[in-house]
């Protein structure tokens, strides 16, 4: 079973930047974010998506490895896989150089789903989830 993956191109802005020009550490979840996105419209469903269908899905976990400086007008790749789905959906990510492939930083989020709108918690994602993966018809 291979889940989808998706990537986002990002050329790193002045403003993510400290004065000495490396991306502050943390404007990272934020490229984290661009990758989860495009993954998201890759499976048709997007946060909107998510919301119609009765589902809030927060971050309840991040975790981030800092490998090597992302720096101002660097252009970066930032990709994107679901490694869980069943009872939370946990997202790797890594950030590389668009150039030499250079690995620049990984990571992982974790999700849960929450009903809407009383943000109670789920302990097994909803089977709309299964379905926009392609795992069950």
């Amino acid at each position: 079973m291979t889940l989808p993956t998706a990537e986002a191109e990002v050329l790193v802005p002045f403003n993510d930047c400290d004065p000495l020009g490396i991306v502050w550490h943390g404007n990272y979840p934020r490229y984290f974010e661009a990758a989860r996105c495009a993954l998201l419209e890759a499976i048709d469903y997007n946060y909107g998506q998510m919301m119609e269908s009765g589902y809030a899905w927060p971050v309840i976990d991040l975790h981030l490895r800092y490998v090597k400086a992302i720096r101002f007008n660097q252009r970066i790749v930032v990709s994107a896989a679901i490694e869980e789905w069943e009872h939370r959906l946990k997202i790797a990510y890594a950030i590389r150089d668009a150039a030499s492939g250079e690995r620049l930083a990984k990571g992982h989020t974790i999700q849960v789903a929450v009903t809407l709108p009383d943000f109670e918690m789920q302990f097994a994602s909803p089977e709309l989830l299964a379905r926009k993966l392609g795992l069950k018809p």
